[in-house]
């Protein structure tokens, strides 16, 4: 019997070496925990990446609302090594959004770790989440560990600013100490214009309506305005190598104003009554209206009228004339005139012209000729 028993426990032991190596602990790993959650009969899997998964363990929890749902089967690096790539079994029977959240979490101050699956608040769920979908790394967080906070206050409170907000409290209360009444006009005067901008909101508001065009507007001329900055260094070099001149110039204005600022002065009551001398003057040139221009129209022409500078060119002038040579108008003129004849001097016969000869209707028209002129001078001459 006690050699049965001692085959036995070395059996026992073989057995329990043997899963401890060559990937023993792995299998370890992927026993199934005693009361974990149930996975169903069709669940499936996703993934989700860590910036870090700090002690999480597979068979970890993965939980909804704080009820476990699947559990955590592998924590793997990706290949840049810069993320932990978690893989989970969730239950089949549970329904996420495609856009769903993971975020590590601890089930008490010094409990297990555990990956929480969400529905996203900031933003509306779309799809779902189903087998081999991933959630990236924008949408999955942990929760700070109890040892980071612990650190955090050991450094405020070592070597952090505590020393400093006290020493600020006590310099705050050195200034204010004996200057109520300044600090209370201050924070009266600080009311009012607090008051006085929220009365001029709607101007604010304009003024920087108005910036902000104006900021769109240079914009759109960037290229011009560089242009012109460009180009404004010849012109302020010319500027600056002209300066000694322009100092000069300014300098002589100045002069030049206050020479002219002591004339006035000195001359103040001179001018005042020269002006109000002017004033009857200027009362009747105003009241001759437009009869000054007409009038000075003739005045390099008088005692001619303004159209004599068109025909007196020095000491001859010249004659424009309109001469109407239609011979129905000058018979029917001269037949209608009231004047008299001509009279010729005494002791000589009247001159009769000639008749006028008739025009050829076959041939072109006669050209005028003294026949045409002798017959028109004997008309003026009385011949009826």
């Amino acid at each position: 019997m006690k050699g049965r028993r001692r085959i036995a426990g070395a059996l026992a032991g073989v057995l329990v070496l043997a899963g401890c190596s060559d990937g023993g602990f792995n299998g370890l790993y992927g026993t199934p925990l005693p009361g974990g959650a149930d996975v169903g009969d069709h669940p499936y899997h996703v993934t989700a990446l860590f910036t870090d998964v700090l002690d999480l363990v597979p068979q970890s929890s993965v939980k909804v609302n704080d009820v476990a749902v699947g559990r955590v089967d592998k924590i793997t690096l990706t290949p840049d090594t810069r993320s932990a790539l978690v893989a989970m079994t969730v239950n089949g029977d549970i329904a996420l959004p495609a856009n769903a959240r993971a975020e590590l979490k601890q089930s008490s101050l010094l409990g297990e770790k555990f990956v929480e699956l969400s529905v996203p608040t900031a933003e509306p769920a779309a799809g779902k989440l189903g087998d081999g979908g991933q959630i990236p790394l924008g949408r999955t967080n942990r929760n700070p560990e109890v040892e980071e906070v612990l650190g955090a206050l050991s450094l405020l409170l070592n070597g952090g600013g505590v020393e400093q907000i006290q020493k600020i409290s006590h310099e705050l209360n050195d200034a204010l100490s004996g200057n109520e009444p300044e600090i209370r006009a201050l924070l009266s005067r600080v009311d009012e214009l607090a008051t006085q901008l929220d009365g001029h909101k709607t101007e604010i508001l304009r003024a920087i309506d108005g910036l902000a065009k104006l900021s769109k507007t240079l914009t759109g001329q960037t290229q011009n305005l560089t242009n012109a900055l460009d180009n404004l260094a010849p012109g302020l070099k010319v500027v600056t190598d002209q300066r000694d001149q322009l100092v000069s110039m300014l300098n002589a204005l100045n002069t030049l104003s206050g020479v002219a600022v002591d004339t006035v002065t000195r001359s103040r009551d001179q001018l005042v009554a020269n002006l109000k001398a002017l004033q009857p003057t200027l009362t009747k040139l105003g009241e001759a209206g437009q009869n000054l221009p007409n009038a000075l129209q003739i005045l390099l022409t008088y005692p001619f009228p303004d159209y004599a500078g068109n025909v007196i060119k020095g000491d001859y002038a010249n004659v424009e004339a309109n001469v109407n040579l239609d011979l129905d108008v000058l018979i029917s003129n001269f037949a209608n005139s009231s004047q008299p004849p001509i009279a010729l001097p005494s002791g000589q016969p009247p001159a009769v012209a000639p008749p006028l000869p008739l025009p050829d209707l076959g041939s072109g028209p006669a050209a005028a000729g003294p026949g045409l002129l002798g017959g028109l001078l004997g008309l003026i001459g009385g011949g009826r």
